[in-house]
């Protein structure tokens, strides 16, 4: 009989897209079967179609919300208590903190949880309690605790979040990157050409890319700064990402500036961003934090370097002046000034341009992190002595 292993996430977006492959992957392992939970939405009807999984719907709000929260913890634990799963995998903060009390309360015998990044550092004040209340809760319901990276290893053991042993599976990063299908090779010249006149990017023009949420915690506004004082070069600024203007809002200014900037084209989400890195020359990404930023690795993948803030994941991904550069977190003096050089100095970004795809390869194939993923899962299940493994 097949071991349920259930993974949740707080939204479906998460499941789908950072931990594509990785369900089918282990449900297709003759000792589970995963079931794949989160709130509803057309990405967990994706993830049931794509991986192969059962899928479960249990809303669970981002934002904080006592009467919320209480009323998705019972469901979790009705749903533990239903199912009866060896183990619950948890990402993301909200679920995190959930489902790990509900399996607690529900007696799973292994309650997992990766932090694919954390909130509260870049949080100050009364809320800035709140979530390290919320973490710390999270880490002692749970049996163990992976940070996605070192860095985010390091914020654990700096803030006394848990005493439990924290363990950084492979080289980080929860789900590794499919180096076969984020390879620049793979794109037609011909869609390239037609992307580049739909979008009205000239043969002469440099292009930065921006892939994630256009948000305040990404440095939107610092990269728009940055970016307007290059006006003088042939260069456009590409932003891939949707909005979020009651989360995490950007600046007025900043919204004016993108919608009246024709140098700067902002196309939205896009399911499939290889084109768009295809025809772009570097990646732009000044976060304020990160876990394991999937986006640097695709952008690597794809023989592009990366302009960086000095931040979880980022810097454990960017080696300086290897394959990208790293700049100091809100600082838009030092964005423009790595933006402007590498605009300029040709030789230098060809030498970034030639690290960029092998350092991915070499430390962040998916394979590699399903496979460990995979060993520790069984080494667990061997050290709580459930047998048939």
């Amino acid at each position: 009989m097949k071991k349920i292993i259930i993974r949740t996430s707080t939204i479906p977006d998460s499941l789908n897209v950072l931990l594509k492959g990785q369900l089918n992957f282990l449900n297709n392992q003759k000792e589970f079967e995963i079931i794949a939970v989160s709130g509803k939405g057309n990405s967990l009807e994706e993830v049931s179609k794509r991986e192969r999984v059962k899928i479960i719907a249990v809303d669970i709000k981002r934002e904080i919300s006592v009467l919320n929260d209480l009323i998705s913890l019972f469901k979790l634990w009705v749903l533990f208590r239903t199912e009866k799963p060896i183990m619950v995998h948890s990402i993301t903060p909200k679920a995190g903190l959930l489902s790990m009390l509900a399996a607690n309360f529900a007696n799973v015998p292994l309650r997992l949880h990766t932090f694919t990044g954390l909130v509260f550092p870049s949080k100050t004040g009364f809320l800035k309690k709140i979530l390290i209340l919320m973490d710390k809760i999270l880490c002692l319901c749970a049996t163990n605790v992976y940070p996605e990276g070192q860095g985010v290893k390091a914020d654990l053991i700096t803030y006394k979040i848990t005493s439990k042993p924290l363990k950084v599976i492979a080289n980080g990063n929860i789900n590794g990157i499919d180096t076969d299908y984020f390879n620049k090779s793979l794109i037609h010249f011909n869609l390239l050409a037609d992307l580049k006149i739909k979008l009205k990017i000239k043969k002469t023009d440099f292009v930065f890319i921006f892939v994630g949420r256009l948000v305040k915690d990404k440095g939107i506004n610092e990269l728009i700064e940055a970016f307007v004082k290059l006006q003088n070069l042939d260069v456009k600024l590409l932003l891939v990402g949707d909005y979020e203007h009651e989360l995490d809002p950007l600046l007025e200014s900043t919204l004016n500036e993108i919608s009246n900037n024709s140098n700067i084209i902002s196309v939205g989400f896009q399911k499939d961003v290889r084109p768009y890195f295809a025809i772009s020359n570097c990646l732009v990404f000044p976060s304020y934090r990160e876990g394991f930023p999937n986006v640097v690795m695709q952008a690597g993948a794809m023989e592009l370097p990366s302009i960086v803030t000095d931040i979880n994941g980022c810097n454990e991904i960017i080696e300086e002046g290897i394959n990208g550069t790293i700049i100091p977190v809100k600082d838009p003096k030092s964005l423009f000034e790595s933006m402007l050089k590498i605009v300029n100095n040709e030789s230098w970004r060809n030498q970034l341009i030639s690290n960029s795809r092998y350092k991915i390869v070499s430390r962040y194939e998916q394979k590699l992190v399903w496979e460990a993923i995979l060993t520790e899962y069984k080494k667990l299940l061997i050290e709580k002595k459930i047998k048939n493994v």
